[in-house]
């Protein structure tokens, strides 16, 4: 038997980029429902974001739709300025903007290479440094990186997507390190096969593979990687820093 446990994100904001899609969407919508205002950051899919939104009933008036390039530094500055005089209330930010470019080492392209990277690691390092200069005038703040058990894994086909999400906890341990005196936590979820769209275009042959290398024999869901992302972004978490938790089923 599961216990419910009710977060309270009231007076809060949380700042998910890609959080109109995926797990993602799931992890704004638990923050909405826990009282928290979202500001959900998106690239480039205005219908998604908007069918998102409208699909949310009351509770989307608490949602902020913002699009911009998490790998551009002009764009980001320009948020986060947006943010700070919008929005100081601002104390979490989840960077979980990503993307797969899969393709064997050999064959990868150098474009395959850089835009997994920039996407994936130098998105999360630019929205983490400007960031904590936010987070730093409250003294608190919470950074949740969404990295993945790929990056200690290894996949095949995943040399670019590996390495970004190694980066993404290796980043995570050394900023953690930086801020803590000034109440700011910096921790990374690594989920592994998650039912969203990211996976959905993988081949049904190679998905019953991998289902058969889960202890748990099934995929795990975006509600349970946003269960834990609560759990990291609130006050009971407040000495867990420069970490990172698996949601992987076992693997």
């Amino acid at each position: 038997m599961q216990a419910n446990i009710n977060y309270d994100f009231n007076g809060q904001t949380a700042v998910i980029t890609g959080g109109t899609r995926g797990i993602g969407q799931a992890i704004s919508s638990a923050f909405l429902n826990a009282g928290a205002k979202v500001i959900a950051t998106y690239t480039s899919n205005d219908e998604a974001a908007q069918k998102y939104k409208a699909s949310l009933g009351e509770i989307g008036e608490r949602l902020i739709l913002r699009k911009f390039d998490v790998s551009k530094s002009d764009e980001v500055e320009a948020f986060w300025n947006w943010c700070g005089e919008a929005h100081p209330e601002t104390t979490i930010l989840v960077n979980n903007s990503g993307v797969r470019k899969d393709n064997l080492t050999a064959s990868m392209s150098e474009e395959e290479w850089d835009k997994v990277l920039d996407i994936n690691l130098k998105g999360t390092f630019l929205m983490s440094q400007k960031s904590v200069l936010h987070f730093m005038k409250n003294r608190f703040g919470r950074i949740i990186n969404m990295s993945s058990i790929g990056g200690s894994l290894g996949l095949a086909g995943q040399a670019n997507y590996a390495a970004s999400k190694a980066g993404q906890v290796a980043l995570s341990k050394t900023l953690s390190k930086e801020v803590a005196k000034r109440g700011i936590t910096v921790n990374n979820v690594c989920p592994g096969f998650i039912e969203t769209e990211l996976i959905q275009d993988l081949p049904e042959d190679q998905v019953k593979e991998y289902k058969k290398q889960v202890p748990m024999k099934r995929f795990g869901s975006a509600k349970e990687v946003a269960d834990v992302v609560l759990f990291l972004s609130s006050n009971e978490a407040g000495y867990i820093t420069g970490t990172s938790v698996e949601i992987s089923g076992g693997l």
